[in-house]
């Protein structure tokens, strides 16, 4: 092998691991549109109305869904006010809620957003709607009133 075809080779290496934090492993949205759509949520959520927005993201309206990520909210008590991919969860006490690994994920969410109100990631396992497989997530959130606004994006 040509020592320039190596070098070559070893740039498109380079370039793939520097590229990997802009796109997901699998082609979905990336941790980047997460950040963007629950900012945006937040702020519609602040301009038209919770009770307007929620009912949005509930209906999955085009805006709040980008191929696998979608947002939820949540009250500090662990309450679901919205869900962008299962309503059956709107309303319901999810506070003990936990994934495949036994995570109470909706717990430490809930811990989390009183503890780091300006934003954070969380990590857990959910059911990827696209995959309908359970797949690692990577949740960001933001601390909005008494509510916590998320979205994630699967690794």
């Amino acid at each position: 092998m040509s020592m320039h075809l190596k070098s070559l080779i070893a740039s498109g290496f380079a370039l793939a691991l520097l590229s990997s934090s802009a796109w997901s492993a699998d082609g979905g949205a990336t941790r980047d549109d997460a950040i963007k759509m629950v900012k945006a949520g937040v702020a519609a959520i602040k301009s038209e109305g919770a009770e307007k927005i929620y009912a949005e993201i509930t209906g999955k309206d085009k805006k709040w869904i980008k191929e696998d990520l979608y947002l939820v909210v949540y009250s500090l008590e662990g309450k679901n006010l919205a869900h962008g991919a299962n309503p059956k969860q709107v309303g319901l006490d999810l506070i003990g809620m936990k994934d495949i690994d036994g995570k109470a994920f909706v717990k430490e969410r809930v811990e989390l957003g009183k503890a780091k109100p300006a934003g954070f990631w969380q990590d857990y396992k959910f059911t990827n709607p696209e995959t309908k497989k359970i797949e690692p997530k990577e949740m960001y959130c933001e601390k909005l009133a008494e509510t916590i606004v998320c979205g994630g994006v699967y690794k």
